[in-house]
């Protein structure tokens, strides 16, 4: 029997958004985890905020609103509004009831300043790391950090001489020798020229270097520094020394002599791994004889 198509559904629902998610549903096993970290968290919102005025977007909301951004690779807070609007299975991580309304972006964007001025992403990344359900995840023998070029919102045009002259808009810089040291970036002065691998072309970008724990795969720490041939060295020194584990420092410390190795910066006062390494195989040989 075929069934009555209706143009315009019920006008009331009887089921709650928990029973429409899948029981298996990854974001299920997230959620708890996000809102137990969230609640240790309780007292560093409320020194972020006055007791006196209108209430702000909830900061568990806004945190939780933040991590679906990132999963779902959401382009912007303007497009996350848009997704909570309609988005039954993004309401429910968030803690919305269907008929709760959205915040506008603006909004949205100056509550997030704030936490982010207050170190409250840090502070979640640190409880979070330490959670029960986490923390046996972690090994302190197998970490990397790793970077990734993250491009500027500046066009080519944009990066002109710091003393141009006048008339000249940057338009035509065809056959030009450009340089961070003489050119600057008039749309984003902090972005620097910079390509990936030699013979692939240049960029106006940034780099974004992950401490990453290799045994499971699971991103620990993050940092975004300017574009330069040392910004991985040096990010790596600045993540290891940021832990509190001995091994892991000792663990990027030697990758990072490593990389100083390859580089031709080798550490003063000793050897490179490979030379090490070589002097190894000569003694034993020599005690062999």
């Amino acid at each position: 029997m075929r069934g009555r198509f209706f143009d315009q559904g019920g006008m009331f629902s009887y089921i709650q958004p928990e029973r429409r998610i899948p029981a298996n549903h990854p974001l299920r096993e997230v959620r708890e985890l996000v809102r137990e970290v969230l609640k240790d968290l309780s007292h560093t919102f409320e020194k972020l905020y006055s007791h006196e005025g209108r209430p702000s977007i909830a900061p568990e909301q806004l945190f939780s609103a933040l991590l679906l951004q990132v999963f779902y690779s959401i382009r912007s807070e303007r497009q996350l509004m848009e997704q909570l609007e309609y988005n039954l299975l993004f309401r429910w991580f968030v803690g919305l009831s269907p008929d709760d309304p959205i915040w506008d972006a603006t909004v949205f964007t100056k509550n997030r300043e704030r936490l982010q001025e207050g170190d409250v992403f840090q502070k979640f990344m640190a409880k979070l790391l330490e959670h029960e359900k986490v923390k046996p995840l972690l090994s302190d023998e197998h970490f990397s950090v790793d970077g990734t070029l993250i491009e500027a919102w500046a066009s080519h045009k944009s990066f002109k001489p710091k003393r141009s002259r006048d008339g000249d808009d940057g338009s035509n810089f065809h056959g030009q020798v450009r340089k961070n040291d003489t050119h600057q970036s008039t749309t984003d002065p902090e972005a620097k020229l910079y390509r990936k691998a030699d013979g692939r072309e240049a960029k106006l970008c940034y780099m974004g270097h992950a401490l990453m724990e290799n045994r499971n795969g699971l991103a620990v720490s993050g940092m975004v520094t300017q574009a330069n041939g040392t910004a991985e060295r040096r990010a790596s020194e600045a993540r290891g020394q940021g832990g509190r584990q001995d091994p892991v420092r000792q663990v990027l410390g030697q990758r990072d002599q490593d990389r100083r190795h390859r580089a031709r910066d080798p550490p003063r006062g000793r050897h490179p791994r490979g030379a090490r390494l070589i002097l190894d195989r000569v003694k034993n040989r020599s005690r062999r004889v």
